[in-house]
């Protein structure tokens, strides 16, 4: 199980560059992990993919995710985090070198690659071969991606998820919870960090929290999640909260009609 993950500040060498002049990643000191499934919460922009990517790359995943055996990184040029990588050290109890990252952005990208490289002669089997049998392309998105928990995260290993609300419905977010606590209850060397939005999902229970707003990665509780707080007050009077969201927000549509 991963325990720490800290940064070896002597490494950073320009603090102003990206991904360090992220508030929350240039705050980070060591993180100390104590859970079997922690989450990274937080707005858009404050580091908690950045950081779960970094972390992946260090493992030996591929940058739009993969295991160590798969990894397609040919598709994005951007290796800004490289420094992070470099910065990082992960600490564990034990390390089986196996798991996978699963990142909903660039899952389409991963399955044509995989694609790509089954049209091409090989003396191996075919990659669908080990992703059930036929192209994921077949599937919609978020049967691709339940297709993939299914048939590559029931073993031991460290498995990262980059936002899974973004392919799964409500319902499916719930499929996901029933999948890792399958998962933890049958293996006792899987681990899950998981970047997300979602309140289903924040609320796994006996997770650990870490929140990536106020400038900061600290823990926090549940119930002090942002994403939950808006969705009960929307859910508990929905009327009244879009009201109030849309009466402030009217001199702005004002203003582009004149």
């Amino acid at each position: 199980m991963l325990k720490t993950i800290k940064i070896l500040r002597e490494r950073v060498e320009d603090w102003n560059a990206y991904p360090f002049s992220v508030p929350a990643i240039q705050s980070l000191d060591e993180l100390n992990l104590c859970s079997r499934v922690c989450l990274f919460a937080g707005e858009n922009g404050t580091g908690k993919s950045t950081l779960l990517e970094a972390i992946g790359a260090h493992y030996g995943f591929g940058r739009e995710g993969g295991n160590r055996n798969f990894r397609n990184d040919c598709t994005r040029s951007n290796h800004s985090i490289d420094a992070l990588v470099r910065a990082l050290r992960l600490s564990f109890d034990m390390r089986t070198g196996a798991g996978y990252f699963l990142r909903a952005e660039s899952l389409f990208n991963t399955v044509s690659y995989m694609d790509s490289l089954d049209e091409e002669p090989a003396f191996a089997p075919p990659i669908s071969a080990f992703y059930g049998g036929r192209s994921l392309h077949t599937r919609s998105h978020g049967e691709t991606f339940l297709t993939l928990l299914d048939l590559k995260f029931r073993r031991n290993g460290l498995f990262l998820l980059d936002e899974p609300e973004a392919a799964l419905s409500p319902q499916r977010q719930l499929s996901l919870l029933v999948l890792i606590h399958d998962v933890l209850q049958k293996y006792r060397n899987a681990q899950f960090i998981i970047s997300t939005h979602s309140p289903i999902i924040l609320g796994y229970p006996q997770a650990q929290l870490f929140s990536f707003d106020d400038e900061s990665i600290h823990e926090i509780h549940y119930q002090e999640t942002t994403s939950l707080q808006i969705v009960r007050q929307f859910v508990n009077d929905r009327e009244k909260f879009l009201e109030e969201l849309l009466t402030e927000n009217l001199p702005l549509f004002d203003d582009q009609n004149e």
